[in-house]
């Protein structure tokens, strides 16, 4: 054996066993980001901002059950990343400010439906956030986050586009998936 080689081939095993161990976590993940597409109902849900008629009837049901919250022009309350006396999180605005296009449809919805608790698998999660399930239907929710998406600016409308539409290799996928209910 010549000198050097014992080397070389321990680098070469050092290398496959590095590669390996990166497929298999790259694996994992797509199979992770496949699996939980569809989050907690099994149902992917896609917002409709791109319908004036989901977007108007949004704003009405926005005002009717969400704005005594999260204020009449997507604003939210004060100090909404600090947990007040009781241990509540403020409701976060649902502008550009905020955080909400940094999240994909289905999230939203489900979350808006039924409640952030049940989505992150905490029954115990402390928010003043109620679920809608029971009280508005997935139509009007799909609406009223439709009417939120479509107040956003270009630029977070993109961002959010690539968080909703993944490819298997982490890049984003043009074209939109298919929609969970009908008409508002």
């Amino acid at each position: 054996m010549l000198p050097g080689n014992k080397n070389t081939q321990e680098m070469k095993q050092t290398m496959k066993i590095k590669l390996m161990t990166l497929l298999t976590a790259t694996l994992i993940l797509t199979a992770s980001i496949s699996l939980f597409a569809e989050g907690t109902d099994g149902v992917k849900t896609t917002l409709r901002d791109d319908d004036a008629r989901y977007v108007r009837v949004g704003e009405k049901v926005y005002a009717a059950h969400c704005a005594s919250c999260h204020g009449a022009e997507l604003e939210g309350q004060a100090n909404w990343r600090k947990r007040d006396a009781e241990g509540y999180l403020p409701a976060p605005p649902h502008d550009e400010t905020g955080h909400t296009w940094h999240h994909a449809d289905d999230l939203l919805f489900e979350i808006t439906k039924y409640g952030p608790g049940a989505v992150i698998g905490e029954p115990d999660y402390q928010t003043r956030m109620p679920a809608y399930a029971g009280v508005l239907s997935d139509d009007q929710i799909i609406a009223v986050l439709s009417y939120i998406k479509f107040s956003w600016p270009e630029e977070q409308r993109g961002w959010q586009e690539e968080i909703n539409n993944p490819r298997k290799d982490g890049f984003t996928a043009p074209g939109k998936p298919a929609v969970k209910g009908g008409t508002p």
